[in-house]
């Protein structure tokens, strides 16, 4: 599969100092817009906290380290796309792959802990999982590194989805 940049030319170039800063900007993006959502509700709800987990519940910390990290692979893999060129309309296709994901993603949070909803959270992290392969895909016609940025997100996103199935089964 071709890409526009499959990391083996220019693209593996260091970036100056411009190019960090806007780097960072789009981890920094990424990961307020990710974040935002546990605003309106979390884990330390009494709801939550009362109901039944599976045996392979992970420690609440690991939570907040995987999702920092996540969002930060994710936002130098935007980063690595947008800077390719929007001109590009494998870019804008990339680009709107990743905004609908997003938006899927945003809205777990919400529908799981605010509207107590684990059944319809479960449908929307189904999808979510469907979108963000799509965007794999899209980002791979890109550039290549970006799409493998994605991997491991795709990876929680499955594990994610698996929670959330194991919660509303025992509940």
């Amino acid at each position: 599969m071709s890409s526009a940049n499959d990391g083996a030319t220019g693209g593996s170039r260091f970036p100056d100092g411009d190019e960090l800063l806007r780097a960072l900007g789009f981890v920094v993006l990424v990961n307020v817009v990710g974040a935002t959502p546990a605003a309106l509700g979390g884990p330390d709800s009494a709801w939550f906290q009362a109901l039944e987990k599976p045996w392979f519940y992970p420690p609440g910390w690991a939570f907040g380290v995987a999702w920092t990290v996540l969002f930060s692979l994710l936002g130098v893999a935007l980063y690595r796309v947008w800077h390719e060129g929007t001109e590009h309309a494998t870019v804008r296709v990339a680009l709107g792959a990743f905004a609908l994901q997003m938006a899927f993603n945003v809205a777990w949070t919400p529908v799981f802990f605010t509207l107590q909803r684990p059944g319809l959270a479960l449908g929307i992290i189904a999808v979510l999982w469907v979108l963000v392969a799509g965007t794999v895909a899209a980002f791979d016609r890109v550039d290549r590194p970006a799409a493998a940025l994605l991997v491991p997100y795709l990876a929680w996103v499955g594990f994610a989805a698996l929670l959330n199935y194991a919660i509303w089964s025992l509940n």
